[in-house]
């Protein structure tokens, strides 16, 4: 009886008493999270992986500037997370954040859906792929409305980005053994939410906006992020919510590398206990982490170095942050500065990623796309094989083969998590490859019958299009192992202080990812503008004429290199003591 009386540390209820381990958090609380997550990526999915239709037919960008315009809104979206993961920690809580985020992307869903209905804020019908036509690009006062609507629904996905996640993990106690393995199972079932909700956009709101309108698809998608915000908010008397600090980690994490720059011509002590730490029984009252000095990065612990010109010791009461930091606030920092090099190493994977989401749709639009002979597939739910997979893999993963393979290695999640990176990076490369092997075959279909001109939809190619299945697949199955993967790394490896922000790190690497691949498609370009006929690999709205082949080759190519880098590092990588 005891037991249901037992307070979670660190945690409160939504009127700020201590959270009670039998009546706040749990499987219970996080299935709802889970269920609200699913419902955003209903309503957001289908923008991912269709939004360059919408940008190339609709708003008459060309096919390379509307594959651009994807990436920048996706990275935006992925890198206003850390500042929102700022704002939940020192200011609205997790809670609040995720509350305010699902409300914008409300509103800019309906902005769009206002301007997908009337003809006036968006330009007049043109065929893009007719030579001959002279297709206006949005511009002007509707160009304005299409960026702020779409830059609102990035700001609103960062916050669930940011804030949801670690929500969820805030439902677990690392500290009890049977939730700590819960939390394990919440991050793989996290993915599984993402696929459902992903499965049901892919489906559904896909070939609502490409047979019914986009004015439709994105009615639909409003409905499924209100839905998904009633059904987060009918959980608040069951959350266990984490107590708002006055500083956020990140804020604290620069304030070391501030210090270790004014002090950098400050001399370390011998001893490392000379450093700057608070007394543990001076802050019994208090919460705190407390890490143990380690020999590494040196130059970071001049930030905890207390000293005044004078050569008297300064009083730690009186001294600015930004100049003097605890010994476990620099440790913090060194965590994050090892990781650093496995983050790198994960931003070419999104890089690959950007391509399935936006040429290997345009390929899609050029197949034959005949499922039945009365219904027809939208090349954007080819998405949804990978998806698919991911949602009968996950509970066989999560279930059959951790509890195997935890019996052979004695790992509590089978595999290290830098383990499931690699298997991940790996066939990122290979999805390339097979990538570039479908393209050069679709080609060579519509060379050989002379269809090089084809109108797209109105004049498929002869192959169907589920040839393009075999990279999404793939790719499926990387994104189980990399992305949960780095998910649960971040979190596990961070220390106490920063796990609120553990998960912006993969958000960030999937941002750089994204605008790593607008460069990387006007570098290309660049590069081969004087050696092809049409001025570059992937120039145009033709993509019959354009060499988007060897563009996978180069991407695949790139894949391989970063995953032999990524062995070295992981290697090199020790994981920290969680005593």
């Amino acid at each position: 009886m005891q037991e249901k009386f037992e307070v979670v540390e660190g945690k409160v209820d939504w009127k700020g008493r201590p959270a009670f381990k039998h009546k706040h958090g749990g499987t219970r609380s996080s299935l709802l999270i889970l269920v609200a997550f699913g419902f955003e990526n209903m309503a957001t999915f289908a923008l991912a992986v269709n939004l360059i239709t919408y940008f190339n037919t609709v708003m008459h960008f060309e096919l390379a500037d509307a594959a651009n315009q994807l990436t920048n809104y996706m990275g935006a979206g992925y890198i206003l997370s850390i500042l929102m993961a700022v704002l939940a920690d020192t200011f609205l809580g997790r809670f609040k954040t995720v509350i305010i985020s699902g409300c914008l992307e409300f509103l800019a869903l309906i902005l769009l859906m206002i301007q997908a209905h009337y003809p006036k804020l968006k330009p007049q019908p043109c065929n893009m792929f007719d030579k001959q036509a002279h297709c206006e690009t949005v511009g002007g006062g509707n160009a304005a409305f299409l960026y702020v609507a779409l830059y609102t629904l990035a700001i609103g996905s960062a916050g669930i980005k940011a804030a949801l996640p670690s929500h969820g993990a805030d439902q677990f106690d690392e500290k009890d053994p049977k939730e700590a393995l819960q939390m394990s199972s919440f991050f793989n079932q996290l993915l599984l939410g993402v696929c459902g909700g992903g499965a049901a956009s892919l489906t559904l709101i896909v070939w609502i906006q490409d047979y019914k309108g986009w004015d439709w698809g994105l009615g639909i998608s409003s409905a499924a992020i209100f839905f998904g915000v009633v059904i987060f908010t009918a959980g608040l008397p069951l959350y266990r919510m984490h107590i708002v600090s006055e500083s956020s980690a990140i804020v604290q994490i620069l304030q070391v590398y501030v210090a270790a720059i004014r002090n950098r011509n400050l001399v370390l002590p011998e001893d490392s206990a000379d450093l700057y730490e608070i007394e543990r029984d001076k802050e019994a009252s208090v919460e705190e982490d407390f890490l143990p000095h380690r020999n590494i990065y040196r130059f970071l612990d001049k930030a905890a170095i207390q000293q005044t010109p004078c050569g008297q010791v300064e009083t730690p009461e009186v001294s600015s942050p930004w100049k003097l930091c605890r010994v476990t606030q620099v440790e913090n920092a060194k965590v994050i500065l090892s990781m650093v090099p496995i983050f790198c190493c994960t931003i070419v994977m999104t890089l690959c990623l950007a391509q399935l989401q936006t040429f290997s749709i345009q390929q899609g639009l050029t197949m034959d796309t005949k499922l039945t002979n009365s219904f027809h597939i939208p090349p954007a739910s080819l998405v949804i094989i990978p998806v698919s997979f991911i949602i009968l893999i996950v509970p066989i993963y999560d279930k059959i083969f951790v509890p195997f393979a935890r019996k052979l290695t004695g790992i509590p999640t089978g595999i290290t998590h830098l383990q499931r990176v690699g298997v991940g990076l790996v066939l990122s490369s290979i999805s390339m490859a097979v990538a570039a092997l479908m393209e050069a075959k679709r080609k060579g279909v519509a060379r050989d019958h002379n269809m090089l001109d084809a109108t797209p939809v109105l004049q498929p190619l002869p192959i169907s299009t589920f040839w393009l299945s075999f990279q999404f697949f793939i790719f499926g199955i990387a994104d189980l192992f990399t992305y949960v993967g780095l998910l649960e790394f971040f979190y596990s490896e961070a220390p106490k202080s920063l796990k609120s922000v553990s998960t912006c790190f993969l958000w960030s690497s999937m941002a750089l990812g994204y605008f790593l691949s607008t460069i990387v498609v006007k570098i290309v370009n660049s590069a081969t503008k004087g050696i092809t006929s049409n001025g570059g690999w992937l120039i145009g709205n033709n993509i019959n004429r354009n060499h988007l082949n060897l563009f996978y080759w180069l991407l695949s190519i790139l894949s391989f290199i970063n995953f032999c880098i990524y062995i070295s590092v992981a290697k090199r990588y020790k994981y920290r003591n969680h005593k």
